[in-house]
């Protein structure tokens, strides 16, 4: 498999996604194999990649856990909720996670490159851009699902 067949470079970043991202997050939407997702822009490759995976046991608060406190990354996770009728739902978040202490490049090439990227995500419910912790906590996940 060539380099061209793993991604498809973003027009304004010349950012591309790697093959294992969107498999990864098809298996986290269809197979719930995941929880969340965790992804980095690998720059030597040019490519959106998968850093971490969390198993569908762990927690919110193992997520949050792995997102860094200093540098920027996008996640997806799928949370789980009971509805005011007791119906049992999931939706799936998109995190882009830029912390005020990250590096002012990296803030701008995660800015430039997170279009392209959720565009190859389908089956995204929400969307949350945060820079510090008390924007993605878990309340704000429930407002959002309900």
């Amino acid at each position: 498999m060539s380099f061209r067949s793993l991604s498809r470079p973003n027009a304004r970043s010349g950012m591309g996604v790697a093959d294992e991202s969107k498999t990864t997050f098809h298996e986290l939407q269809r197979k719930k194999t995941h929880r969340y997702v965790v992804f980095k822009i690998d720059e030597s490759k040019n490519e959106v990649v998968v850093e971490k995976t969390g198993n569908p046991a762990e927690s919110y608060d193992d997520f949050l856990a792995s997102l860094p406190d200093n540098d920027c990354r996008y996640a997806v996770y799928d949370f789980d909720f009971v509805t005011s009728e007791n119906c049992q739902k999931s939706k799936i978040f998109f995190f882009a996670w830029s912390p005020t202490t990250s590096h002012i490049r990296a803030k701008v090439l995660y800015s430039t490159s997170k279009d392209q990227f959720r565009r190859e995500l389908h089956g995204i419910h929400y969307e949350i851009q945060a820079t510090d912790p008390t924007e993605v906590d878990l309340e704000v996940l429930r407002e959002r699902a309900n």
